[in-house]
């Protein structure tokens, strides 16, 4: 039988058959061979074969079929292995607030390149419009004009009142998409908005630090009545950007992708090269400083990286 792994704890699967039956699942031995620098052989979205065991409520994962896409991130416990968090998505939603807790761009922009590199058109939502002051709503407003001058669609919402929903549903209906973010945001309460017979658990942020508990412990995907699916991800706090080189980060920020064919030379990473044509632009106004801020991040990251494995 053909179906979509819909849930992966590590060891179990579980798998939507074509035929609508959801079976738990191992996977062959010989998985585990062939993935490489993977740390999971299988991951939610995949999809599989599977073969029912006789007289058990459970099956076999005995292949794989080709990914469309695939969307990962540095393994948190092997710094050596990537991690996929989902495959065959056609929307990432990135959740963000502006307090309780507040999220800093430069996280969205981690996301936005993780998104990009991967081929993977993302949004942007806002939560908690509720709480927002005046000054929020000019963080928010600015914030909006960065990345929509980018050509990301940016959202206001407040999953509490019910504000802004309807439309993003929409955007939902007969997609599978990924909502990512860091603890807290209100990620499974919206898909509880959204599709109320889910009824996913949630948890309140920490009064004390504004940091949000993990109430998803594992990628899962959940089917829509309206149609579609949408995969709950774990919050992360970190996200170690993988499969990545120092020269390919600035492809994938769009502002520095339109103009990084004017730079001297064809392997420019932006910094202090001569005849640079993104620092030219970010002197001219037209690349916000907090992106490059965060590009900068993302690349002393990388290097430090390669230089700890040069080391090893």
């Amino acid at each position: 039988m053909k179906g979509t792994v819909i849930k992966s704890t590590g060891s179990w699967y579980s798998v939507l058959t074509d035929e609508q039956k959801i079976l738990n699942c191992r996977i062959k031995g010989t998985f585990r061979l062939h993935t490489g620098k993977f740390s999971n052989p299988i991951a939610v979205g995949d999809w599989v074969d599977v073969e029912e065991e006789k007289d058990a409520a459970i099956g076999i994962i005995n292949k794989l079929y080709d990914r469309k896409n695939y969307i990962c991130r540095t393994d948190i416990h092997r710094k050596a292995h990537k991690q996929i968090i989902a495959s065959n998505v056609d929307l990432v939603l990135i959740f963000a607030s502006l307090i309780q807790p507040r999220v800093p761009l430069g996280f969205i922009d981690r996301l936005t390149v993780i998104a990009e590199a991967y081929h993977i058109p993302p949004q942007i939502v806002f939560n908690k419009a509720d709480i927002y002051s005046d000054e929020e709503m000019e963080k928010f407003v600015e914030a909006q004009s960065i990345y929509e001058s980018l050509g990301y669609r940016v959202h206001l919402i407040s999953v509490k009142n019910n504000y802004g929903i309807e439309p993003l549903k929409n955007i939902l209906q007969n997609k599978t998409t990924l909502i990512s973010g860091q603890s807290g945001l209100g990620k499974s309460a919206f898909i509880n908005v959204v599709c109320p017979s889910l009824d996913l658990k949630t948890s309140q942020v920490s009064a004390y630090n504004e940091k949000g508990k993990h109430t998803t412990t594992f990628a899962e995907m959940h089917p829509l009545d309206f149609g579609g699916f949408i995969i709950d991800t774990p919050g992360v706090r970190e996200l170690g950007i993988a499969d990545m080189q120092p020269e390919e980060v600035s492809q994938y920020f769009v502002e520095m992708r339109r103009v990084s064919g004017n730079c001297k030379f064809n392997n420019c990473l932006h910094i202090d090269e001569p005849d640079c044509g993104v620092k030219k632009e970010l002197e001219a106004g037209n690349i916000h400083p907090l992106r490059f801020s965060s590009y900068l991040s993302i690349l002393d990251e990388l290097n430090s990286g390669l230089k700890f494995w040069q080391k090893k």
